[in-house]
């Protein structure tokens, strides 16, 4: 049996990830036993134990990790098709097919090269239209592989290019954003240390993963929010150089001196035969 289906995947990974099979079956909406019992059909298609059910709960065994990694990336594929599918079919209105991509971005990074991509990608005949979609810090991956965005714009080292087509568009170094008003918004430059320690200013956290890293500082759900707490000098961000383009009046942006660059890069599913698609990266690889 090398084949499995979409909602043998669902059900599992659902107990794999809550690890309890009455919160997987309310999270499905279903009851308890027909869950137990598709897992356990489900191992014996497989012929491997994927949990080991004991007094203390559920755990996965070395198989059941293999599936929930393996499962994830699957059911991300098949919510991918659908989406993309979805954005090839849909119409406008006159009854015709749009051609239409989404761009991922990182809010607030790449402002000026977003501005030449889109600006040069316009002026091309036949040129498919573009939805920018923002994201947070590291998510622009995961829009890509659930199907969310089409292409992304994204920065390593931060973002991970693991799995992905990608071309190389701007090298640029890092600044610390901070409240105009504050001691440290008077140096020319700072080091990283410098800022990851500022008493009553700590660094702002973005979630990655689902989730946000230990720290003191605010948790960020978006750039207004952002830019908002750092005016009114509650926290401190680093970004990239080119994140100065949104910088308000109660903001300074203090050059870092051994951060690390940052390398924009425009990415694709790497099995991607989007013409619309290919068009883009090739205006990119242009500017």
């Amino acid at each position: 049996m090398d084949t499995l289906e979409t909602r043998e995947l669902r059900y599992f990974v659902a107990v794999a990830e809550e690890l309890h099979f009455g919160r997987a079956a309310e999270r499905l909406g279903m009851t308890q036993p027909p869950l137990s019992r598709a897992i356990q059909q489900l191992e014996r298609r497989l012929g491997a134990r994927l949990l080991e059910r004991g007094r203390r709960g559920v755990a996965l065994t070395g198989a059941g990790e293999m599936l929930l990694h393996e499962g994830r990336a699957a059911l991300d594929a098949t919510t991918a098709a659908a989406r993309r599918t979805r954005r090839a079919g849909a119409a406008d209105g006159s009854g015709a097919s749009r051609n239409r991509l989404v761009l991922a971005v990182k809010a607030g990074a790449s402002h000026e090269l977003l501005h030449k991509l889109l600006d040069a990608h316009a002026a091309e005949p036949d040129a498919a239209e573009i939805e920018v979609l923002p994201s947070g810090t590291c998510e622009q991956g995961e829009m890509l592989r659930d199907g969310r965005a089409d292409v992304a714009l994204m920065h390593a080292p931060f973002n991970s290019l693991t799995g992905f087509d990608s071309e190389e568009l701007m090298t640029e170094g890092q600044i610390a954003v901070l409240p105009a008003g504050h001691p440290l918004a008077a140096h020319s430059s700072l080091s990283l240390a410098d800022v990851v320690s500022v008493p009553g200013l700590p660094l702002a956290r973005w979630a990655r993963g689902g989730s946000y890293p230990p720290g003191p500082g605010p948790e960020i759900h978006d750039q207004t929010q952002l830019a908002q707490l750092i005016a009114l000098g509650r926290t401190v961000a680093v970004f990239p150089d080119s994140a100065r383009a949104w910088l308000w009046a109660e903001h300074t942006a203090v050059p870092l001196t051994d951060a690390p660059p940052v390398v924009t890069h425009i990415a694709w599913p790497a099995h991607s035969r989007s013409v619309a698609l290919a068009g883009l990266i090739r205006t990119a690889a242009r500017l």
